[in-house]
This record gives structure tokens, C-alpha cells and sequence, in this order.
């Protein structure tokens, strides 16, 4: 049996997983439940397409629940001790100088579980969270994006 990798979050992240499970257990079963219900009214279960599309959907609502049942086990929340101001990790605030665009701007490093880059949350694993980490105040980091090259000058590093 292959042993379970495991899963560091934020307080942020895990309250986020908890809160999607807590939703599917209590509003989605029910939801999808009742209408397994409705659709049997319908007759003839092998040609009632309702019946069909709430099956498929309790189906991805339980798989859903199951991933997130896994996750869970296997999740600690990251201790705000474990983070290091002196260099990027894992649950760090970089605020960063974009040398192209001329901007600052600010990602939090989180685990792949929590990324959203369009929140400015960036994955430990991603081309700009792997270039970071490790780095210090006033490094400048060159990193390949899939849109090109991007350098950054690290300005601070926060919890």
C-alpha cells in the first residue's frame, strides 16, 4: 500500500475544504437527492433523462465528497512558527518589483491545493513559486512563465 503524501494548507485552506465539505454534505445531497426523487416520478427510469442527469450529478457530488474526505485526512494546517521572513516558502507574502511592467506586485505561496493565480495565490510548485522559494530580500529572480521570461526583484517577505 502506497503511502499518502501529505497535504500543508493554510488556516485559510483548510477552513476553505472544510467549509466545500460541510456545503456538500448538508445542501448539495439534499438538493440532489430530491431531485432523484422528482425525476422517479417521471416513469420509465431508461428513458427519463432527468433521472439520468441528477444520477450523474450525485455521482460527482460523492466523488467530490470522497476527495475532499482524503484531503482532509491528510492535511495539517501550516504553523505560522514554520515560516521564515528572511527567505520565500511555503505560506510566505512576497511583494515583488515586476521589472517589465514596472509595478509591484504581492503573491502568497501556498500548496497546490489552495493556488488561484487570479487571487494572486501562487503554488510552491508553480514556474514562479519553485523561482522564489529560497530567495531572500533584494534577490532578483528570473523566472520562464508559459507567456515568456519575467523578472522580479524581491521587495519584502511577510507572513
Amino acid at each position: 500500500m502506497t503511502e499518502k503524501k501529505e497535504i500543508i494548507l493554510t488556516g485559510e485552506g483548510m477552513q476553505k475544504l472544510k467549509d466545500e465539505l460541510e456545503f456538500l454534505k448538508t445542501v448539495r445531497r439534499p438538493e440532489v437527492s430530491e431531485k432523484i426523487k422528482i425525476a422517479r416520478g417521471f416513469g420509465d427510469l431508461s428513458e427519463n433523462a432527468e433521472y439520468d442527469e441528477a444520477k450523474k450529478e450525485q455521482a460527482e457530488v460523492e466523488e467530490r465528497v470522497q476527495v475532499l474526505e482524503q484531503m482532509l485526512k491528510y492535511a495539517r494546517v501550516l504553523d505560522e512558527s514554520e515560516i521564515d521572513n528572511d527567505t520565500v516558502g511555503l505560506g510566505a507574502r512576497v511583494k515583488l518589483w515586476d521589472e517589465e511592467f514596472e509595478e509591484e506586485v504581492e503573491y502568497f505561496i501556498v500548496g497546490t491545493t489552495e493556488a488561484d493565480p487570479m487571487n494572486n495565490k501562487l503554488s510552491v510548485e508553480s514556474p514562479v513559486g519553485k523561482a522564489l522559494t529560497g530567495k531572500k530580500k533584494d534577490d532578483t529572480v528570473t523566472v520562464m512563465t508559459p507567456g515568456g521570461e519575467v523578472i522580479y526583484k524581491i521587495i519584502d517577505i511577510s507572513r
